[in-house]
This record gives C-alpha cells, sequence and structure tokens, in this order.
C-alpha cells in the first residue's frame, strides 16, 4: 500500500516505514504529524477522488532536522563595480511514516 501526500507545495510517494526529508514543518522531534493524502493505492484499489479519500490519513513521526546543499549564487553589473555573492541552505524535516489508513 503506498500514499501520494502534498506538503511543501511538493507531493511525494510514500510507504509505511519510509523515512523523507520535506519542507520545514515547525514540529518537535518525536512529534506525530499528520497528512491528507491526495492518492491511496491499495494493491488493485485506486482512491483519487475526495468522496473516496473522506476518511483517509497518513501519519507520520518527526526524526530530526537535515540542512540541503549549499547554493551559491554570483550578482554583479558591469562597469559599475556592483558584485553581490549569497548563499543560500535549505532546512528539512526529517520524518518517517508510521501509517496510512485508506
Amino acid at each position: 500500500m503506498y500514499a501520494v501526500i502534498k506538503t511543501g507545495g511538493k507531493q511525494y510517494r510514500v510507504e509505511e516505514g519510509q523515512r523523507l526529508a520535506v519542507e520545514l514543518l515547525g514540529s518537535d522531534v518525536d512529534a506525530e504529524v499528520s497528512f491528507s493524502p491526495v492518492l491511496v493505492v491499495d494493491g488493485d484499489n485506486v482512491k483519487a477522488t475526495p468522496s473516496q479519500l473522506n476518511g483517509a490519513s497518513v501519519t507520520a513521526r518527526v526524526v530530526g532536522e537535515t540542512k540541503g546543499p549549499k547554493v551559491v549564487g554570483f550578482t554583479y553589473k558591469s562597469k559599475a563595480n556592483e558584485r553581490r555573492r549569497w548563499g543560500h541552505r535549505q532546512k528539512y524535516s526529517t520524518i518517517e511514516i508510521t501509517s496510512i489508513k485508506g
């Protein structure tokens, strides 16, 4: 059984026991979070409409927080002595899927 959940503006295909890094949730470590699935597949049975997904839920446990790769950028304007170097490192929450209820 697997489900497709939506969090942080992205969709993820998840199964029970799977760990994945999602956008920062702002929850404490070992906290339970719940997601409303977009799609639930159980063998040959596919649930995708809002009426079918009325009671469906995906629960996960927050395992920790991680940081993504460093992104380095550089902007400049020629003949103006204007240069700017910047960097960014996105923070992610690592979650572990505990149950999928269809």
